[in-house]
């Protein structure tokens, strides 16, 4: 029409996108509860706490202070074997019971908001500390016992520090969930009775599952330490019959950088007030002595073998000390190693079934266990069982 203007209507553009809402995971599994997760707390608690105490010992014999050197005791000859079996057959066992605790809390992870107040975040931030801290600790144990060491740092050290921070999280732990823990703790408990009473029949069978992992990875490897179940030992990465002469090797002549040329011209110097030298001819001809002792590794085997030698008492009396009043330094062939210098306090070298061991099991020492002498002394770390010996030194 004249005098009019069409006009095309405009089209709508598309509505703006928008971002899709962030939402917390949603978690429709059962069990994930104060119950199941305080149940399996209690074993994994006292798990924690025979591995701390274990490692406390284990430690100190290892390193002791210098006021508690000449004063560690040298009976039962089986402690320090017991010690280490109990924690490294305790530690494998933790692993099992932290991975079901971690499967039981896993959704708490993951609350929304992540911190609600102070209290709450410094509880969050006590559990993740607790949480990391004892996966380290199993998973860096586990790891020792098969002598792989993918990290810079020194086990021994870092393993024993993390173990107090372990300790000290898992109180904190405690006393902050002590109400929960005490509504949770036994069947009867008030805080149970209010849960869905059809999850309780599923609860025990997965604490009985637990339980059950629990026992196949114990019988599975306790063989190692505990020589009746040997034929069970399985999973273990020792076993307690293999290697030369009936007794495993954890570290070879080879590894320590000892060669049968070297000891060609083998002699024992022996300093002290009184210094003196002496072939391995010399020492066989001295009064020689038999013992059956255990050798118990940190690594967690233990087996018991005959060892015959020459008192190392009598050597430190023939160099003009005093038995039971003074210390030694053993000195090994090794080129390199934390223990190729070892101190022996009085007590152990004033110890009639301290020996330097020429023979095991009625044969001339192998090369790998330290031919042509080395230290057996009861109740004693295996990595303080001095190999390939060429000084003693009178303190």
């Amino acid at each position: 029409m004249d005098g009019m203007t069409s006009r095309t209507p405009k089209r709508a553009g598309p509505a703006p996108r928008t971002l899709p809402r962030l939402r917390p995971p949603a978690f429709h599994g059962r069990l994930h509860d104060a119950r199941t997760a305080t149940a399996v707390g209690r074993w994994l608690g006292a798990a924690f706490a025979v591995c701390f105490v274990t490692g406390l010992v284990s430690h100190y014999l290892q390193q002791p202070p210098g006021w508690l050197a000449d004063r560690l005791p040298t009976r039962p000859v089986w402690g320090y074997a017991l010690n280490q079996g109990l924690h490294v057959s305790t530690g494998l066992a933790a692993i099992v019971l932290l991975l079901v605790k971690l499967w039981a809390v896993y959704p708490r992870l993951f609350v929304w908001p992540p911190v609600r107040s102070v209290r709450h975040a410094l509880e969050r931030l006590s559990v993740a500390l607790l949480v990391a801290s004892a996966v380290f600790e199993v998973l860096t144990g586990l790891l020792n016992i098969v002598e792989w060491y993918p990290w810079p740092f020194g086990f021994v050290q870092t393993h024993f520090a993390v173990a107090w921070v372990v300790t000290g999280s898992l109180l904190l732990h405690i006393a902050v969930k002590a109400p929960e823990i005490r509504d949770h703790w036994s069947r009867r408990s008030a805080g149970t009775r209010a849960l869905p009473a059809e999850d309780a029949v599923d609860r025990r069978s997965l604490l009985l599952g637990t339980g059950a992992a629990v026992g196949v990875v114990t019988l599975t490897t306790v063989g190692q330490s505990f020589t009746p179940l040997k034929a069970f030992d399985l999973l273990a990465p020792r076993h307690p019959d293999h290697g030369p002469q009936g007794l495993p090797v954890n570290r070879t002549a080879a590894a320590a950088g000892v060669t049968a040329t070297a000891l060609r011209d083998w002699r024992l110097e022996v300093a002290g007030p009184r210094p003196y030298v002496l072939t391995l001819d010399a020492l066989r001809g001295m009064p020689q002595t038999a013992v059956r002792l255990p050798i118990a590794c940190v690594e967690g085997w233990t087996v018991d073998a005959d060892w015959t030698g020459v008192r190392i008492r009598d050597l430190v009396e023939r160099a003009g000390g005093r038995p039971g009043r003074d210390a030694l330094r053993v000195t090994s062939l090794e080129v390199s190693g934390a223990y190729r210098v070892m101190n022996m306090g009085a007590e152990y070298a004033e110890d009639p079934l301290t020996l330097l061991a020429l023979a095991l099991n009625g044969a001339p020492l192998t090369l790998d266990h330290g031919s042509p002498a080395r230290v057996i002394a009861p109740n004693r770390p295996g990595v303080l069982q001095t190999k390939w010996v060429h000084r003693l030194e009178v303190l």
